[in-house]
């Protein structure tokens, strides 16, 4: 059996072919997409548990050192791993905001695998993060379909790191295919995000039309310039068909953490000074909101910065955010404050006000938010997004016929409207936000693999 998968920053979801049209499979519970998150009770675990409950062996010595690493560790801490020690998706979610202090948790590792500078450790470490993710949802589709999934096409974006280039591209693609090869997919095919959504449009097409696909996602925005229609529906060969594709990693994720970042961190000290007179330095506040970025969270989470922020509390003239600040270092609750952001962002594309709350455990902040203040913090994320809408064009040398939307993000109305600016009176169509592109993605393993 074959599968279209979208391994998403945001959410995942699979599809298979039914009667010449594609099929979403459930993944949790009756829901087709599962958050692309996981948590385990250390971070030793993820590749113990591969191991030693999904009899999935690393491929090379580097793996090989990470599990045996991994195991000592757990052992010394007297870890006695489980099966169901492991949770996925929206249960590690529940688990994580129920207790963020015991637990190691990770949301879209998807966003981490074309960082540049990593090391053979990290490489493989990522490589049984995303090993596991695919495993679990491989075996919750053939529990569901009652077969064995053998072949995949799986999505990328068009680039998956803004400064890594080609090598960042290559890695991150590297670490799928072993992955999704150790999880237990025999035959794997990788497609670009935007040309599957392209693709899943394609199939409402009675006449030819060159079509701009804008794909914003969790973590990437990817613009794609296909000629499609009934000349080019079916056939596995259709080069002569792509325009120009532009991508970067700037998405949903980036939204949120922009909000985040001018209008819920006052509360821990942001914008306040120093005794001194000096201000607060800004990636103190930066780092631990930068959820998608692996050196800023080592860097807030390091010891050597515990001992930076004590002093900087000592020397706070409001030594009281500081305090909050710690507590964000000591529970680990930027992604819990980078959720409250991305809910914020969601009510106020259609509310002109939004208050959240942000739950430090021994103290709860509320934090009101306008309409017109979310669309200044998001100002920088959706210029580059946009940018990438004008390089497309500029690269095919053609105006579109119509432009296809789609991408969780992709429902704001404020980035639909920047589209609309650069392109007006082109007709904005869109589908199914979240399910184009695995819908194309099946769609393209039909052609592969039928």
């Amino acid at each position: 059996m074959y599968i279209g998968f979208d391994y998403g920053t945001a959410n995942c979801s699979v599809a298979s072919m039914q009667d010449g049209q594609p099929s979403l499979i459930p993944l949790e519970g009756e829901h087709f997409y599962i958050p692309s998150t996981l948590c385990a009770p250390t971070r030793e675990s993820v590749s113990e548990h591969l191991f030693r409950h999904r009899n999935i062996s690393p491929i090379d010595a580097v793996g090989e050192q990470v599990l045996r690493r991994s195991i000592a560790f757990n052992r010394e801490e007297s870890i006695e791993l489980e099966a169901d020690d492991v949770a996925f998706g929206q249960a590690a979610l529940d688990l994580y905001l129920e207790d963020p202090r015991d637990i190691y948790y990770v949301k879209s590792p998807k966003s981490f695998l074309g960082a540049s500078g990593l090391h053979d450790v990290q490489v493989s470490f990522f490589e049984d993060l995303v090993c596991a993710m695919m495993a679990n949802i491989k075996s919750k589709a053939e529990l569901h379909t009652e077969q064995t999934i053998k072949e995949a096409v799986i999505g990328r974006p068009v680039n998956f790191h803004g400064r890594g280039g080609d090598e960042a591209n290559k890695q991150a693609e590297k670490i799928l295919l072993n992955a999704a090869k150790r999880a237990g997919f025999n035959d794997v095919v990788f497609q670009f995000e935007p040309v599957a959504a392209g693709l899943e449009y394609e199939s409402t097409l009675t006449e030819n039309k060159t079509v701009l696909v804008v794909d914003i996602g969790g973590g990437t925005t990817d613009c794609s310039i296909i000629e499609m229609g009934p000349k080019w529906r079916g056939q596995s060969e259709r080069n002569s068909s792509l325009l120009a594709h532009t991508g970067q990693r700037v998405g949903g994720n980036d939204l949120d953490i922009h909000l985040a970042f001018r209008q819920l961190m006052s509360p821990f000290g942001f914008g306040s000074k120093m005794t001194t007179g000096i201000e607060m330095p800004i990636t103190q506040y930066w780092n631990p909101i930068a959820i998608n970025n692996v050196e800023a969270q080592k860097d807030f989470y390091s010891k050597a910065n515990l001992s930076a922020l004590k002093l900087l509390h000592k020397e706070a003239s409001e030594p009281d955010k500081l305090a909050r600040l710690l507590t964000v270092y000591n529970e680990t609750l930027g992604y819990s404050i980078v959720r409250r952001a991305e809910e914020a962002k969601i009510a106020l594309s259609s509310d002109t006000n939004y208050r959240t709350t942000i739950d430090l455990l021994k103290e709860k902040i509320g934090v009101d938010i306008s309409q017109q203040q979310m669309i200044d913090a998001i100002a920088q994320p959706k210029s580059k997004m946009a940018e990438l809408v004008k390089e497309a064009v500029r690269q095919s040398g053609t105006k579109p016929d119509v432009i296809f939307m789609t991408g969780g993000s992709a429902r704001s109305p404020f980035l639909r409207s920047a589209v609309e600016e650069i392109l007006p009176n082109i007709p904005v169509v869109s589908g199914n936000y979240f399910g184009s592109v695995t819908s194309g993605l099946a769609r393209w393993a039909e052609i592969c693999f039928k």
